[in-house]
């Protein structure tokens, strides 16, 4: 198990933790619910197309390979933060099944409804660390050459709240540093996130 591996663990365990210790109910507000928004959880096809809008064989939709786990928190009633929208701080994990690349991010998420109806449009944007290699990978195909082991992370996505606590979000996410290292060949995930709202 790699140090990411064990990172994600413990912060998944430690929040749900958490959650059991201070709120006895996720269906009544609780102190639980006054720090954390959302929870989600996911599961994705692994290193598909670096173009958001590409061919739907380019998704590897066969290759569902990762699972995910995110923690979005309510965004603080600061000045400078409702001046940028009032985004949600997400700190979140993306963890391949097959030995592969995974990643950790922190990053801002944006929630947009469209009209008057259950759906919305959402961004994130943020950076994130890997457990792949920088450089000399033996199996392009396999495991990228990142370049930098901090990356910038962007996510865009389209969901629906299902019930007042229930949401689900189709998303990709992407991590790679805009040229910035000598080498910067990528990641991208496509997938769904299920949520649940306090």
């Amino acid at each position: 198990m790699t140090k990411l591996h064990i990172a994600a663990f413990a912060i998944a365990a430690s929040t749900l933790c958490s959650a059991t210790a201070q709120a006895q109910s996720l269906t009544t507000p609780q102190p639980f619910a006054d720090i954390v928004d959302e929870l989600r959880f996911g599961i994705h096809a692994h290193d598909v197309s670096y173009i958001l809008f590409a061919k739907p064989w380019e998704y590897k939709l066969d290759q569902i390979e990762d699972i995910s786990f995110d923690v979005l928190f309510k965004s603080p009633d600061i000045e400078a933060f409702r001046w940028i929208g009032s985004p949600r701080p997400d700190l979140g994990v993306t963890l391949n099944l097959d030995g592969q690349d995974s990643l950790l991010h922190l990053a801002l998420t944006w929630q947009l409804p469209i009209f008057e109806t259950p759906f919305y449009l959402e961004g994130a944007f943020g950076g994130a660390v890997h457990n792949g290699y920088l450089t000399n990978s033996p199996d392009t195909a396999r495991f990228a050459n990142f370049g930098c082991r901090l990356n910038f992370y962007e996510r865009y996505g389209v969901g629906a709240h299902l019930s007042d606590s229930v949401t689900a979000t189709l998303t990709y996410e992407h991590t790679s540093n805009n040229g910035w290292c000598d080498m910067n060949q990528g990641l991208s995930n496509v997938g769904v996130r299920v949520g649940w709202k306090f």
